[in-house]
């Protein structure tokens, strides 16, 4: 059978452990090839003091017409942050031109945290991204966002599983199968991460809240939801898997002192992903 490939669409980082600089280790390690696709190229991502930063958007285009004139295909594609309405286009146009028959793509939102979204989420991006929903199989947002694409005031950990199921059919009904609600605070000590799937009674995966939030946590658990997905498992063990995994090193980070902003240490654990 021949390697599958996954486009991930997203800003490299140099130093942080986010994006594609974490996802394509993480699918690597899981036999898929890699395909990196930038919207941004960054020396250290933005929660650091100082940083180089340099908006691929006018590149973009021209960088992915090689992989049109090639005729090249994915067997999964992967969006991440998204920093203007162009990009959310030209990335809505990558989804057309490649997603062929048994190709899925996976959303992840990134639009905030905390009920707020982010300065660059102007109401017209807002609205963008609400169209890229369509395009989505698998959809990954936190509460924050999940409340934003819904239009629904953000509540902090008030929301119940019938509100949340009822915020996830409205999603789903423009496209999205599989939704999780990552990242739901449960009290001060665990973490909910609601699993919808269409047809499907809800699920949820719990875990230990373990220190601070912690910059690419997001990205990491949606590339192993992406490969596990890939390589043939259901929605809702790939999301366990994820959890499970991030978890792990975030423990790891706790017990090590490694600062919040430098991203989870994956490198320590990508052998647990490998599969026979």
């Amino acid at each position: 059978m021949p390697q599958k490939k996954i486009a991930l669409i997203n800003d490299i980082t140099g130093f942080g452990r986010c994006s594609i600089a974490v996802m394509a280790p993480v699918v690597s390690a899981m036999k898929i090839q890699a395909v990196a696709v930038p919207t941004a190229i960054l020396s250290t991502h933005t929660q650091f003091p100082e940083y180089y930063f340099d908006d691929y958007t006018p590149k973009m285009r021209d960088y992915i017409q090689t992989y049109k004139n090639l005729d090249m295909s994915f067997d999964a594609i992967a969006t991440g942050f998204l920093g203007s309405e162009e990009q959310v286009d030209i990335v809505i146009d990558f989804i057309r031109t490649f997603k062929k028959p048994g190709v899925f793509t996976l959303v992840d939102p990134v639009m905030g945290d905390d009920g707020l979204l982010y300065k660059t989420y102007t109401p017209a991006l807002s609205e963008k991204m609400k169209g890229l929903v369509r395009y989505a199989d698998i959809l990954t947002p936190n509460l924050t966002e999940l409340c934003a694409l819904t239009g629904t005031e953000y509540r902090d950990g008030n929301f119940n599983n019938t509100e949340l199921e009822n915020l996830c059919q409205q999603l789903s009904a423009q496209g999205p199968e599989h939704i999780v609600v990552t990242g739901i605070h449960c009290e001060d000590r665990q973490i909910m991460n609601f699993v919808y799937s269409k047809g499907e009674k809800p699920k949820s995966v719990m875990v230990d809240r373990i220190g601070g939030d912690r910059s690419g946590t997001g990205d990491v658990i949606s590339a192993v939801i992406a490969g596990m997905y890939l390589n043939g498992h259901d929605f809702y063990d790939s999301v366990k898997r994820s959890t499970e995994f991030a978890s792990k090193c975030v423990a790891y980070c706790e017990e090590q002192h490694v600062p919040t902003h430098w991203g989870l240490s994956v490198e320590m654990f990508l052998r647990d992903l490998m599969e026979d």
